[in-house]
């Protein structure tokens, strides 16, 4: 079992940053590649970001392609979201999740085994 406890979430204005954290424990984090996801009131999650094992390979939705980053640090089991210029579109709870095996589909929410709880974000004036 991995376990996943976002943290960081809050009210910004538009144009702002946050830094989301997800730190996980119980499992070696290098098992593990991991994404960032987002759900909207009435929406599906949708994907935002992803990491492989080792940190040498991203991918982003276009949609905060330019504005957020994902990195981690795996002496700190932790990885982050650095969110910039920050849209109301972009109000959602945040998620993160790890997964196993092959990095590739890593935008599928199906893919991923362990969730967070999700840390909401609101970006508004």
């Amino acid at each position: 079992q991995v376990q996943l406890v976002e943290s960081g979430g809050g009210l910004v204005q538009p144009g702002g940053s946050l830094r989301l954290s997800c730190a996980a424990s119980g499992r070696p984090f290098t098992n593990y590649h991991m994404g960032w996801f987002r759900q909207a009131p009435g929406k599906e999650r949708e994907f935002v970001a992803a990491i492989n094992w080792s940190g040498g390979s991203t991918y982003y939705a276009d949609s905060v392609k330019g504005r957020f980053t994902i990195s981690r640090d795996n002496a700190k089991s932790t990885v982050y979201l650095q969110m910039n210029s920050l849209k109301p579109e972009d109000t959602a709870v945040y998620y993160c999740a790890a997964r196993g095996g092959s990095f590739s589909g890593s935008h599928y929410p199906s893919v991923f085994r362990y969730w967070g709880q999700g840390t909401q974000v609101t970006v508004s004036s």
